[in-house]
């Protein structure tokens, strides 16, 4: 049977399908938040905590020892967070000690701080003719431990003195000069950096003329020292120390008033002639001992040490100079006892 015309059954027509729903715009909404979230959080724990601090690290501290310290400060929100940005920035070896004024303007930026930072310093001046207990009491005042300073200056090891020096302290090598300290110095660095400065006063120029003179380092600071003590002017002190190289050349006492001083722990003007202080048994008292005393009785400058070597020994008539005094602001000089006396009455008890 032919097919024509035949009508086929038709399927019926199916429901247009449904659209898919898009979910990618959520999972990215959904990972933006979740970053967010923890940017938020790492910014909490690494952000700026607005302290200012002074900080000491201590040598040799481990990087876990360096982020309790900042967190305790407040300089650091989370040691954790310090300790990962640390060890992942390499910067664990470039970690300085010391003591140093940080700002916590971030973790970031407290470990570049602790990498570039400068210690904290003081500046500190010493005069010229003050003793190691003069050093001890500014040192003091400026928080340092001015007692182990004057301990270790009056009473110092063997690996802290000088080779020069043969007396038994450190006065006389503790240079005065203008110092930069770290807030942190200890007693002996504080010494050696002062050991050091007088080492460069010890210049090949002037170690010849030691030579010529037959003095020992020690035997010219140890003189310079009493120059420094007995010159009122700069101006004065060749003079006075060609008075003092005259009498050592000839075995005469030197009858420093200072070294008594000196002896009994004492200033210039506390000295007192009527209770004895002159007749003080020390070998500083160069009343009683001929000669250089043990060792210096201050720490003189460069003018003090460079009037010992050229000092000014004779008169117009070139006689050596044995006696020395002041009187009104004026240094009188004299070959003889008898001229001293007569200059002493005529100058200082006139009325």
């Amino acid at each position: 049977m032919p097919l024509e015309g035949l009508p086929f059954p038709t399927r019926p027509a199916l429901p247009p399908p449904a659209r898919r729903r898009r979910r990618w715009p959520w999972l990215l909404v959904g990972v933006l938040v979740l970053v967010g979230l923890a940017l938020l959080g790492w910014n909490a724990l690494t952000g700026p905590t607005g302290v200012r601090a002074i900080v000491t690290i201590p040598k040799g501290a481990s990087a876990r020892r360096v982020a309790q310290i900042l967190e305790e400060k407040g300089l650091v929100r989370s040691k954790t967070a310090f300790l990962l940005l640390v060890r992942a920035s390499g910067a664990t070896a470039r970690l300085k000690s010391g003591t140093f004024r940080l700002e916590g303007r971030g973790t970031p930026a407290v470990i570049r701080q602790l990498e570039t930072a400068r210690p904290v310093t003081v500046r500190l001046t010493f005069p010229e003719g003050w003793r190691a207990r003069d050093y001890a009491r500014r040192l003091s005042a400026r928080g340092f431990d001015g007692e182990a300073f004057l301990k270790l200056a009056m009473h110092p090891p063997k690996d802290l003195k000088p080779p020069y020096d043969e007396g038994p302290t450190l006065e006389g090598y503790l240079f005065p000069d203008t110092y930069v300290f770290p807030v942190d110095a200890t007693a002996k660095e504080l010494i050696r950096v002062m050991l050091e400065r007088f080492d460069r006063e010890i210049t090949p120029e002037r170690t010849r003329v030691l030579s010529v003179l037959g003095l020992s380092v020690h035997a010219w600071v140890t003189l310079a020292s009493l120059v420094q003590a007995e010159a009122g002017t700069k101006e004065e002190m060749p003079w006075i120390a060609g008075v003092f190289l005259n009498r050592l050349e000839i075995g005469m006492p030197l009858q420093s008033d200072p070294t008594v001083a000196y002896a009994l722990d004492k200033d210039l003007p506390e000295l007192d002639r009527y209770r004895g202080d002159f007749a003080a048994d020390s070998p500083y008292n160069t009343y009683k001992h001929a000669g250089l005393p043990p060792g210096p009785i201050n720490n003189p400058g460069a003018a003090a040490l460079d009037a010992v070597l050229h000092a000014r020994r004779l008169s117009p008539a070139g006689k050596p100079y044995l006696y020395f005094f002041h009187a009104k602001g004026q240094l009188y000089l004299n070959e003889t006892f008898k001229g001293h006396l007569r200059d002493l009455n005529r100058y200082r008890y006139a009325r």
